[in-house]
Order: structure tokens, then sequence, then C-alpha cells
């Protein structure tokens, strides 16, 4: 202890430590302690918190619009604990909001902002300007889809204001569009402007605090609070201390419930998004629904320009020395509007989206789009090309993009005019189904090719024959048993009636040949010309085969005049693509149909 005691002897001789904690600690706090005075503590610890986060967060953090999703979704999904410490940051946002609202309602109650803290009020409301900017720059920075549509909501309303609104959305923006530039001077702004702001304020902010003292409660003499005047240690820090517990405590129980914050799917310039502002900018977000047209940036620009200057003036408006909040009724209630009708308006808000089906429609499916995207980067990582290039990573990417072209408006959806493909296509259960009714609506029921009759065989033959024509398309998970009594079973009641038998020639007008049904090789030869014998032949045109012409691409009628006879072009029921498609991409889609089979 004697030689702990000579070190710190020897760092107070030269830095005063003692002396600056005796000043801080033994504070007077007349009236005595109250946790009516602990909002500002609180408010620096949360500041405090956000600045750890913060620099943890950009040791991460990718300032670029190629990578900085992917370099939020690496936080969320990859960095040890680093879902927790977003979720801080992001819920640290809000409780400085709540916060700095709840220490203006207490100042204002009390009449802190009369004279002589005038400055200090009005240094507390360019705080609150400087929060609500904090969360504006730092909801674009992990440039997923809400904070992208959002922000440029936001900078469009600027750049509609009056004589400086256009080079004011450039400066922003970084030029006339958004992209790099527009993130890295957010991200500038977020991490080195606005906190060196804020920092200045906080430090003039507690310094006039300090020259002037806390501001006690109103009613009581000077002899009153003379004798119950306390040093802030140790009663005020306890009452602070158990605030700041209590607040880290809220903050951390939410986080862990919700497991952090949502991150949406990489932005996407291209798509349409329902973006939404956090709940702060929410009373605004729904004011402006109430407009239009011009009225919209006027509200837009003017309400904030209004409120703010209304906070400012208060203490100019208010000059009486009376702090009694009875005294005080019309610019309380002044405050209480403003506040109740910010809450008001919140709760329209959200109550409109939650009553909204094809909002919650769109929102699910946007959810579902960025959970796939954050899965594809934890598995695949994020492409270089970056942001929405994550889904190309997804397993049959390129068929999926070419099945939705070329075939899903026939064969998906209750308009569909083609038999149904969806997962499961192929699949026991589908083979079964399939044989026991062909003429339903899933299958050939909604196409003119209704001439296959239910099969007639039901319990140990059915399920031989279900396994035999199951085994067609190349699943290894067989009962070889089963196959190949089923192949009997096709050979002697199918194949001598409708079907080919193995190794016969293909007329034409018989039924589709079923080995190697559903296999990669069958589906690429099948896509490119479903009207060859071998499959449905003349069943494949409109009428079954009645009109004449050339049977070719819908594109490909230039040889018309050659043929006068012909009245009109064939109409194929499902159409070829040997030329629409090239040989790579249709086994692209017979891949894709195949693993269908497996999906349950």
């Amino acid at each position: 202890m004697g030689k702990l005691k000579q070190g710190l002897d020897w760092l107070d001789n030269r830095t005063g430590y003692r002396h600056v904690i005796d000043v801080a600690l033994q504070e007077q706090v007349p009236g005595g302690a109250s946790f009516a005075y602990v909002f500002g503590s609180v408010l620096t610890f949360v500041l405090l918190l956000q600045m750890t986060t913060g620099i943890f967060l950009a040791m991460y953090y990718s300032p670029s619009a190629t990578d900085a999703w992917g370099s939020v979704a690496h936080i969320q999904d990859g960095v040890t604990m680093g879902w927790f410490v977003r979720g801080l940051h992001s819920y640290g946002a809000s409780a400085m909001v709540i916060l700095a609202g709840l220490h203006m309602l207490q100042t204002a109650t009390y009449g802190a902002y009369k004279k002589p803290r005038e400055l200090n009020w009005i240094i507390g409301v360019l705080m609150l300007g400087l929060i609500m900017a904090f969360a504006l720059t730092g909801y674009l920075l992990p440039w997923d889809q809400t904070g992208y549509w959002a922000t440029k909501v936001a900078t469009g309303i600027a750049g509609s204001s009056p004589v400086i609104g256009q080079e004011l959305q450039q400066v922003v923006q970084g030029g006339n569009e958004y992209g790099n530039l527009t993130l890295t001077r957010f991200y500038a702004i977020h991490v080195f402007i606005l906190p060196a702001l804020l920092i200045g304020l906080v430090v003039a902010h507690i310094a006039l605090f300090r020259r002037h003292g806390v501001t006690p409660r109103w009613g009581r003499s000077k002899d009153e609070l003379a004798r119950t005047t306390q040093p802030f240690w140790p009663d005020q820090m306890f009452k602070d201390m158990v605030a700041i517990v209590i607040t880290f405590g809220v903050l951390v129980g939410v986080n862990l419930s919700t497991h952090g914050v949502p991150l949406e799917g990489p932005a996407d310039p291209a798509s349409n998004f329902d973006a939404r502002p956090e709940w702060y900018f929410r009373p605004l977000f729904q004011l402006l629904k109430y407009f239009e047209g011009p009225m919209e940036q006027v509200v837009a620009l003017g309400l904030p320009v209004v409120v703010g200057g209304v906070l400012i003036a208060l203490p100019f408006i208010d000059r009486g020395e009376d702090r009694n909040p009875k005294a005080r009724i019309k610019q309380l209630s002044l405050l209480a509007i403003g506040f109740l009708a910010a809450g008001l308006f919140t709760a329209l808000s959200f109550s409109e989206d939650a009553n909204d089906p094809g909002f919650q429609k769109r929102a699910k499916q946007a959810h579902a789009k960025a959970t796939l995207a954050r899965s594809l980067a934890k598995e695949y990582g994020v492409p270089a090309a970056g942001g929405v290039a994550v889904y190309s990573q997804q397993p049959h990417y390129e068929a999926k993009r070419l099945w939705s072209k070329h075939c899903k408006s026939c064969h998906e959806g209750k308009e569909r005019k083609a038999p149904e493909i969806v997962a499961g296509y192929n699949s026991r259960a589908w083979v079964r189904a399939f044989l026991l009714d062909p003429n339903d609506k899933r299958f050939f029921g909604v196409t003119e090719i209704k001439k296959m009759k239910p099969v007639k065989q039901r319990g140990v033959k059915l399920d031989a024959l279900v396994e035999f024509i199951y085994a067609q398309t190349g699943a290894t998970n067989i009962n070889q048993a089963l196959v190949t009594q089923g192949a009997k079973i096709y050979e002697d009641d199918c194949a001598s009636k409708c079907h080919v038998a193995k190794g016969e020639a293909f007329e034409g007008d018989g039924a589709p040949d079923v080995y190697g049904r559903g296999g990669t090789d069958y589906l690429v030869d099948f896509i490119a010309d479903p009207g060859q014998k071998r499959y449905f032949g003349k069943l494949n045109i409109v009428g079954g085969g009645k009109s004449g012409g050339d049977d070719d691409d819908d594109d490909d009628d230039d040889d018309q005049d050659a043929k006068p006879k012909v009245k009109k072009p064939i109409e194929l029921l499902m159409p070829k693509f040997d030329r629409r498609l090239n040989d790579d991409q249709r086994r692209l889609l017979a891949e894709y149909l195949r693993s269908l089979r497996d999906i349950q």
C-alpha cells in the first residue's frame, strides 16, 4: 500500500488529478440529490457507449458501395458478438433521442432555460439536432434497402429547397446520383464531423452547467435550499449510477430479445422498396402523407426549422422569473402539444403499416430476400461486385432467372396454362398424384392434352410403377426391387397400349417416352423441342396439329411468302427453345428442374 500511495502521490504531483476529482465529486446540489437530475449523466454515458461501439464497428466496416453491405453482414453474422455490438449501437441511438427528449422536458419543467442559463438551453437544442443528424447519416451506412431508399428520399427533399437545394443535394451526394461518393461523405460526416461538433458542444454544455449549477425544484426558499444542499458525491452519484445501470440493462435486454437489429438486403437502385425511416422520424414521415406537391417540400423543410426555432426562442419568450409550471402554462403547453403530436403521428404511422395487407406482404417478401442475402453472404462470402451480386451465388441462380423470364408465367400461379412445376416436381408424391389423375388442374387439366387416363394399378403394383418412373429422373434413393417390378408392369400394361416400349422407334402418335424421363439429358432435349416424336409430337400443336405451317419460333415467319398455301402459322402449346436458349442454358434449366424433386 505504501508503494501504491507513493505512486499516486507522484501522479498527483504532476497532473493534479485529485483536485479534478474533488471538484467533480464535491459539486453542490441545491435541495439535495434527485432522480430528476440523472438525465445529463445518463446521456453522457450513452454517448460514450456510442463512441465505444462505433469504434468497434469501424474496425470491420468498409465505406464503399460495393463493400459496405458485405462488411455489415460480416459484422452481423461472422464476427463474434458482432450482432450484439451493432445492436447496442443502433438501440443506443434510439436511447439518445429518448433521453434527450426527457432531459429537455425536465429542463423545461424546472425552468432551467431561464436567465442566466439561456445559452446552455440553446446548446442543448443544437445537440438534439446533432443527435438527429447522427441518426440520419448512420441510417445509410449499412447500404441496405431501408437505409438507401429512406436516405434517398430525405436528400431528395433537401434538394427541392429553394435557392441552394440542388447544390446542397449534389454536395451531400457527391454528384448527381447516389453512389460511392454519397456513402463516403455520409461516413465522413457521421464518423468525423458530427462527433467533433457534438464533443465540442458537450464540453461547452458541461462547462456552462458547472458555472451556473443545478437548477433546483421551484417553490423552495433560499434557506431551505441552503439547508438541504448536498455534494454530488455520494447521493447524487448513486442515483446517477442507478439510472445508468437501468438504462444499460434495458439496452442489453432489448438487444438480446431481438438478437440485434435487422439488416435488409443490399441496396438495389433498380428495385421498388417501401422505405420507412427510424421511429424518431416517423412523425414527419406521417405528416407528409397529408400534403402533396410543393406543400410537401414546404412542410418537410419548414417544420424542423420552425420546431428548432421555437425551442431556441423559448428562453426569450418566457422571460419571467417564476419557474413554477403553473405560471408557465402557455409555454409548457406548447412543448406538451409538440410531444403529443409527435407521439400521435408516430402511432398513426405504425398503425397504418400494421393494417395494410399489401405493405405487410411486401415487407415479408423483403425480409425473406434479406434473409437469403445474409445466408448466402455467410456461406459463400460477397462477390467483388458487392451488393446485389450476392444473390448470384444462390444455387441455380441463373437457371431461376431463365425460368422467371421464359417459363414461370406458364407453369406457376393461378393464371398458368401449362402443368404446374414447383417444389416437389417429379417426386414420388408428384408421380403418384399424376398417375392417379393426370387430367387434374395440377397436370394436363389446364391444357388441350387430356388423353391420358388414370392408371388402374393400386397397392403394391402402384408403388412399383411409381418407383420405376421416379427412378427415371436419376434419383439414387430408390428401391431396386420395386423398380424392377415397376419396369415389368410398365412394359406389360403401358408400353403395349400407349407408350413406346424400351428400344422401339418413336412414331409420334403415341404417348411420350418414359425411359430417362426427368433426367438432365432428357429435359435438355425436351426443352429444345417438346414437339419431337419422342415427346408430344403432334399433340404439342394447338388443335392437335390440324393447322399447317412452320412450327418454328414465333419470330421465324419470314418464309410465309415462300409457302402461299399456308393460311396461318402453327401455334404450339409449348414453344421450342432450341434457338432461344443455348445448350448450356437449357442444361442449367434441366438441372434446376431436377433439384425441385428433392424440395418438399
